[in-house]
């Protein structure tokens, strides 16, 4: 979490009103040339790395290290196709996961259709084979722990693998991104949240702050499970599922228990106001060349063990 709130809204804001024409381009192809131009430029980085490996480290099951610094030992693949799901954006190879994390996303998707009302789930970027920084994206889903769920329900046929890489996502916000659009967002989808944030072994869901001024609004009674729920950039097409370090597993850093209450008040409303002013009114960039960007994170940067996990059988 610290990784990403180092990141200003000047540097991710924009990216939002982009996010749509992202999705409806993103054809293997696409995805492809954006992976051989990282790994082309910065062959020694982790995210070349791992992002190389098209197979999981035959070692026992482990998250290692932080969701935003780590890697994954013993994936699990979540199969494309599930009775009550369908897994996107097939070429990303990136629907591995710790084997509890599949384990859950499985069941969750099976008690969809009685929560919802929908067919079931449209699962988005979960972790690269042996997790570790990706080449395109993302910050953590490092260790498997981290799961994407599109917004959009599942339709009730089979998606062909031309749908499940142009198919377009719904955005859910509001075009002053200061609420959800009405359109698009429904009861089910604050029934389908609810239901995440309230299992056990779920850490965090992260959700763009427009959408949780819906939560806040919506949520009834029992307020218990928005603590879990976090405003964060992006997050507008679909929500961000976090698992807790699975018990008695050395070496994985979770994060601290919620402490924060409800989070529906004046931090909300803080961070409505920075993504409002940062998309209709960015500051104007300072005359001059360009900083240098930062080189990517090295595999010094992570945990030795992730060493093992990368050069395994």
């Amino acid at each position: 979490m610290q990784l990403l709130r180092r990141f200003t809204p000047l540097i991710l804001l924009p990216l939002l009103v982009a996010t749509g024409a992202a999705h409806a381009q993103s054809t293997a192809e696409a995805e492809a040339k954006a992976r051989a131009a990282n790994i082309a430029a910065y062959p020694d980085a982790a995210r070349a790395l791992f992002g190389q490996k098209t197979t999981p480290a035959a070692m026992k099951a482990r998250a290692i290290g932080s969701y935003a610094r780590g890697c994954l030992a013993g994936a699990t693949a979540l199969p494309v196709d599930g009775e009550n799901w369908q897994v996107m954006r097939l070429a990303r190879n990136r629907n591995w996961g710790h084997p509890e994390l599949i384990s859950f996303l499985e069941r969750f998707a099976r008690e969809v259709p009685k929560i919802t009302g929908w067919s079931g789930l449209l699962v988005g970027d979960i972790s690269q084979v042996r997790g570790g920084p990706m080449l395109t994206g993302h910050a953590s889903h490092q260790i498997g722990l981290d799961a994407d769920i599109w917004l959009t329900p599942m339709p009730r046929k089979r998606l062909d693998s031309d749908d499940r890489e142009n198919m377009a996502a719904t955005n859910m916000a509001r075009s002053d991104w200061r609420d959800v659009d009405p359109k698009n967002w429904t009861p089910a989808h604050t029934r389908l949240i609810r239901a995440a944030a309230s299992e056990p072994r779920v850490e965090r869901i992260f959700v763009n702050p427009a959408l949780k001024v819906a939560l806040c609004r919506e949520a009834g009674s029992d307020r218990s499970w928005l603590s879990k729920v976090r405003p964060m950039w992006g997050h507008n097409y679909h929500f961000h599922i976090r698992m807790s370090c699975p018990p008695g597993v050395e070496g994985c850093s979770g994060q601290e228990p919620p402490n924060f209450g409800d989070g529906c008040g004046e931090e909300l409303s803080g961070w409505i106001e920075r993504q409002h002013q940062a998309i209709f009114n960015p500051p104007k960039p300072k005359p001059g060349p360009k900083p240098k960007p930062k080189p990517p994170m090295s595999l010094d940067a992570l945990p030795a063990e992730c060493r093992q996990v990368l050069v395994s059988r």
